[in-house]
Order: structure tokens, then C-alpha cells, then sequence
């Protein structure tokens, strides 16, 4: 019986987390982009205290320069991120098998698809503007990948996985696919919200 119980707990405990998961790439970002607005603040009272021309170009590339260093550092952030949040994914495809549901996760016809507030065109914008290229790493000048993910019925994005032959460029992409701050409208069968799977194409041009 002890068992039995510690089974269920487990399951709820994955569907709590899972939950939980698409706020951790929020709250990454609340806080680097919280940090950035103290730095930028206290950088500009430097500047503009400075009367000497000089001063203030060295105060402007010191300015870049940590601006540059936040980037970087709240990519291993987002990194980690991304890390737990597979795991987490991972735990509630076990808790889905293991409820033994008949019902299909993914329904193949659809009377409404998921769809994004703008349209496909308004999803690359956000991705383009969340995505983090300096963390991509090719001797390519263009790289693809097609980014797989699970529209929920809530609207949310789940289970993001980036196929392509760049790694540094799969994982860049999934971080921004999962720090999307708007909710789809969910896909429609029958009446019901439904799990709906996404393909969105990417390529990035590098110079």
C-alpha cells in the first residue's frame, strides 16, 4: 500500500513540475533583463556626470562590454534552463504511459489547428528577437534546423526539440522556442482543446 501511494504522489508531483516548467525561461529573463536596467541606470549617471569626450566614449564601451558579459552569462542560465526542463518532460511522458490512458496524446485531424497570435510570421519575429546568436558556434555561413514542438491545450509549448545538424544552433533555438512569452490558441477536435504538433522551419544566415 505504501508503494502504491508513493506511485501516485510521484505522478502528481511530475504534472505539478511540468506545470511549472515554461515559467523557468521567464524568470530568467525577468531577472538578467532587471539586472540590465540597474546597470544601464547607474551607467548612464556615470555619463552623464563625465564632461571630458574621452571619459564618456570609455564609459559607453565599458557599457557594452557588460552589456555583452550579461548576454553571455544569462545563456548558461537559459542553458540550465533547458536542461530541467527536458527532465521534466521526461517525467511526465513516464507519468502519461503509466496511467495506461487510451486516449491519443496528439489527435492526427483537427477541426481548428493551433495557432499563434499573429500568425507564423509573428512567431519568427519573436523568435528572431529571443534568439541568442553569439551562443552559435559554425564555420557555415547558413544553418538550418526545423523545431518540433507540442502546442498544449492550454496553449502553452512543450516538449521543444530542434532537428538540425548544428548543435549550439538546435539548442539556441529551443531556448527561444520555450522563452515565447504568448499562448497559442489551441487546436479544436470536436469541440475539445487538443494536443496540436508544430514544425516551424528556421535558418540563420551567419557572417
Amino acid at each position: 500500500m505504501k508503494q502504491k501511494l508513493f506511485y501516485i504522489v510521484f505522478i502528481l508531483q511530475a504534472f505539478f513540475c511540468f506545470s511549472q516548467q515554461t515559467e523557468e525561461f521567464i524568470n530568467v529573463k525577468n531577472y538578467y533583463n532587471h539586472h540590465r536596467i540597474l546597470l544601464n541606470t547607474e551607467f548612464k549617471k556615470k555619463y552623464d556626470a563625465e564632461t571630458n569626450v574621452l571619459n564618456k566614449d570609455a564609459i559607453k564601451r565599458d557599457f557594452l562590454f557588460f552589456m555583452k558579459k550579461m548576454d553571455s552569462i544569462e545563456n548558461v542560465a537559459l542553458v540550465g534552463a533547458l536542461l530541467k526542463t527536458k527532465n521534466l518532460e521526461d517525467l511526465k511522458k513516464f507519468a502519461r504511459k503509466s496511467l495506461n490512458s487510451d486516449a491519443p496524446e496528439i489527435f492526427p485531424i483537427h477541426d481548428k489547428p493551433a495557432n499563434y497570435p499573429g500568425g507564423m510570421n509573428a512567431l519568427r519575429n519573436v523568435v528572431s528577437n529571443l534568439f541568442y546568436s553569439d551562443g552559435v558556434y559554425s564555420e557555415q555561413k547558413s544553418i538550418k534546423t526545423n523545431v518540433a514542438f507540442i502546442v498544449e491545450q492550454d496553449g502553452t509549448i512543450t516538449n521543444v526539440e530542434a532537428h538540425g545538424d548544428n548543435f549550439t544552433f538546435n539548442r539556441q533555438a529551443e531556448i527561444a522556442l520555450y522563452s515565447v512569452p504568448e499562448k497559442f490558441s489551441p487546436a479544436v477536435f470536436k469541440g475539445n482543446a487538443v494536443r496540436y504538433r508544430y514544425v516551424l522551419p528556421l535558418t540563420l544566415n551567419v557572417n
